[in-house]
């Protein structure tokens, strides 16, 4: 696992360099790629495959670059953000990291993270919304539309999934990482060319402490459809192990603690806990990984702080040493006035 996960670092620090150095010599394998990427693109284009649409409004949440982004938090936020507006919102997800014997499968907040993934057990703890996966998106849809009566889908990621036929596209990006070498895979980390941006609806970032990557400061913007938007993603409430729930944080600057985090980008989680004046004590893992009981065994008294992705895999051991910091994503009303204007008027069209 750590030679994993020093592989994945090694990768990570040439795709987000200015050149890809060793990289380079995967541009060959990059050609071979972005042909497959317009064959598959090509096929639904022309009608060589058929997209499902439910008829109910469809958001596409996702990003163009591989590894974590925000997408979890700014889904959970504008799920209940159109629940808060009379309408009945279902998050459809592809279930990484889970394997079950069936699909569609719906998520309730007492599923198996084994079986239907971290990330939607987290959504569906966090939300209360319907939720189903299926690596099939278009079959999950179908039970949320259905069954559950769902008038608007969010999808968590699936940008790239031209199975299912979509009405806005929103894609989230990191505001320092930007775009990387601007490569695709493998040589970068982009699983489209940045000219994609060019074609979505909006393109969001995270705002931190840090300063934005001047490349998305000003180059970008002139790409875009829209104004480039941003969002802060703040801790909201602190959950003990033992079930305590408190919304002001349970340390004192100048604490030293352990903070564990196996999501896309671990160091944005320990920037925001340094940022509250914290000794930190970093444990990353790689992104969806499987976690045990060891991961909670360390040998001092230093309370342990994790993600509440990882804590939806560690809940059977955690105790009152064990805290989960939960975040909200605050949008902007701008925003939120803009998305909403359009799925109305989407809607509007589905039932006329």
């Amino acid at each position: 696992m750590a030679i994993k996960l020093k592989l994945q670092q090694w990768v990570e620090k040439h795709w987000y360099a200015a050149q890809p150095g060793l990289l380079k010599w995967l541009e060959p394998l990059e050609k071979f790629y972005l042909w497959l990427v317009k064959q598959r693109q090509q096929a639904y284009l022309k009608g060589k495959k058929t997209a499902y649409h439910p008829k109910v409004p469809v958001i596409i949440v996702g990003n163009i670059h591989v590894g974590g982004s925000g997408k979890s938090p700014l889904v959970a936020a504008l799920a209940k953000h159109f629940a808060s507006l009379g309408y009945k919102p279902g998050i459809v997800s592809r279930g990484y990291g889970g394997k079950t014997s069936h699909y569609p499968q719906q998520v309730t907040s007492h599923s198996n993270p084994a079986q239907v993934g971290d990330e939607p057990l987290m959504l569906a703890q966090q939300t209360g919304l319907p939720l189903a996966i299926d690596p099939k998106r278009p079959n999950a849809v179908k039970l949320l539309v259905e069954e559950e009566g769902c008038d608007l889908i969010i999808a968590d990621d699936g940008l790239q999934h031209f199975q299912l036929a979509r009405d806005i596209e929103i894609v989230v990006m990191d505001a320092q990482r930007g775009l990387g070498n601007e490569h695709c895979l493998p040589v970068g980390p982009l699983r489209e060319p940045a000219s994609r941006l060019s074609s979505v609806d909006w393109v969001i970032f995270q705002q931190t402490s840090q300063a934005i990557n001047p490349y998305l400061a000003v180059e970008l913007k002139a790409k875009l459809k829209n104004p480039l938007q941003s969002y802060w993603l703040e801790f909201s409430g602190w959950r003990r192990g033992d079930g305590h729930w408190q919304k002001n944080c349970p340390f004192t600057a100048g604490q030293t603690l352990h903070a564990l985090a196996g999501i896309g980008n671990p160091a944005r989680f320990f920037k925001q806990l340094t940022d509250l004046g914290l000794v930190v004590i970093e444990h990353p893992l790689e992104d969806h990984a499987k976690l045990c009981s060891q991961h909670l065994v360390f040998n001092d008294p230093y309370p342990l702080v994790m993600t509440a992705k990882d804590a939806v895999k560690l809940q059977p051991w955690l105790n009152e040493n064990h805290w989960v910091a939960e975040v909200t994503a605050r949008l902007s009303e701008d925003f939120l006035y803009k998305l909403q204007n359009r799925v109305a008027d989407i809607y509007k069209h589905y039932i006329n």
